[in-house]
């Protein structure tokens, strides 16, 4: 860290949200002694995975409060005073807003301001005279008329920030009490005054087309920041490389296959079922040196008791598949079933991914890695599928898909490379592009 640096905290409602940075550490716990590792360490960022996005209101609520709670004793222990506090989230607006934000203003208080930036270059979304679009194949797309806006727990009927704000807040926040930080007022300079009249939380959605505008932007709210103002972010990921500032990665994408432990093969995970999965998927079953496995949610749905038989017939056929020196690919039926309300639908998420991660820890201990599919399927693997407290983040081996290692010492699998792969972000090939990164030799 440079000397006038803040400590960039990230509170990250899935493990995706490192996907433009490198080298700083993933928490997955958040007790005191934990959370001081990622205070002291020699990296100005650093992430604690909440994974609230899997969670209902009240438990999101609960668990930002506690992760608020010790990060203010850790915070008193090491003796920081500059910090940026990051609230994490999707680039595509779902996620508890602002119940995360406002836990986050209530527990480490004195906030001038919370910025709403969404834009996410490498994921091809942007927000343009405070109007967020996801580029689909080029095409400027509001985000409120895309499959995102539609999820069955974040649903939202605005692609206009401001008007977003309102929805979500319920009017607490009108359309027009909103701050707006335009393209033209960060590329001329103009926001240095306006920051610095922020006062009692406002509100401030942010445009970005480009990374250089959050360059300028960080590079102003930096300056801010050393003058005694208290910011807090609901941000996407693009945000964090202007702030962190950490330059190229250590190796090259392209050359992540060095980082295998082992000649095996690997696995890959797709718990994700968005449409872009969906075709990232079909392409990489078309490989000749794959083996598709598919787990059924349907009967796993209604026939619940039938998990361990599911759960052994998946596991024989990784290993034949294994044995036979190709990939195992182990990925959900892409089905979207219907639930009676959001808390059943929450509640069987957890159900599927018990039933992956139990896949996980019966997975061959000589694979050489593991791509896991989905930000809530890349939570549970780090945190129950291989039971890491903290892990050390590596770089990106695509633009947006980042890649942990396990350490020496893991009981099953040492030094094990992790691709942590969003189910929102990629082309078509993408997934076969990480798969294929990591099995030339």
């Amino acid at each position: 860290m440079t000397q006038n640096q803040p400590k960039i905290i990230v509170i990250d409602d899935d493990p995706t949200g490192s996907q433009t940075v490198h080298s700083c550490l993933l928490l997955m716990q958040w007790d005191v002694a934990t959370l001081k590792q990622g205070l002291e360490d020699n990296i100005p960022i650093f992430f604690i995975l909440s994974n609230t996005r899997a969670m209902n209101p009240i438990q999101a609520a609960a668990v930002t409060q506690e992760i608020c709670h010790n990060l203010k004793l850790a915070i008193a222990e090491v003796g920081i005073k500059d910090f940026l506090v990051v609230s994490r989230s999707d680039s595509t607006l779902r996620g508890h807003y602002p119940i995360e934000t406002d836990v986050i203003a209530q527990e480490l208080g004195g906030f001038d301001a919370h910025f709403l930036t969404p834009a996410f270059f490498e994921g091809g979304r942007i927000t343009v005279d405070s109007t967020h679009y996801l580029l689909i194949d080029g095409v400027k797309t509001p985000v409120a008329e895309t499959e995102f806006a539609r999820d069955s727990v974040f649903a939202y009927s605005h692609s206009y920030l401001p008007d977003y704000v309102a929805e979500k807040t319920q009017g607490k926040i009108s359309t027009e009490e909103v701050v707006k930080f335009s393209l033209a007022d960060i590329r001329n300079q103009k926001i240095e005054q306006p920051l610095e009249k922020l006062n009692h939380n406002q509100c401030v959605v942010v445009d970005g087309e480009t990374q250089a505008d959050f360059d300028l932007l960080a590079q102003a709210i930096l300056q801010a920041t050393g003058s005694g103002k208290r910011f807090l972010f609901r941000s996407a990921a693009s945000l964090l490389t202007s702030l962190a500032q950490l330059g190229q990665q250590p190796i090259p994408p392209e050359n992540m296959t060095s980082y295998r432990p082992t000649d095996q093969p690997g696995v890959v995970l797709v718990g994700s079922h968005v449409q872009k999965t969906t075709q990232q998927l079909q392409k990489l079953l078309q490989a000749e040196e794959v083996g598709g496995i598919e787990i059924d949610v349907r009967r796993l749905r209604d026939r619940p008791e039938e998990k361990k038989v599911i759960l052994q017939a998946t596991l024989s056929r990784v290993e034949q598949i294994f044995i036979q020196g190709k990939t195992p690919i182990i990925y959900t039926s892409r089905e979207e079933l219907s639930f009676a309300d959001v808390q059943q639908r929450l509640q069987f998420g957890t159900i599927v991914s018990s039933l992956l991660m139990d896949i996980v820890h019966g997975l061959p201990q000589s694979i050489s890695f593991l791509i896991s599919k989905g930000g809530i399927t890349s939570n549970d693997v780090l945190s129950v599928g291989l039971n890491l407290t903290k892990a050390r983040l590596l770089g990106q081996i695509l633009p947006g898909c980042s890649v942990i290692r396990t350490e020496a010492t893991h009981p099953q699998f040492p030094n094990l490379p992790v691709v942590l792969f969003p189910g929102n972000v990629g082309q078509q090939d993408s997934l076969w592009a990480a798969w294929h990164r990591l099995t030339i030799s």
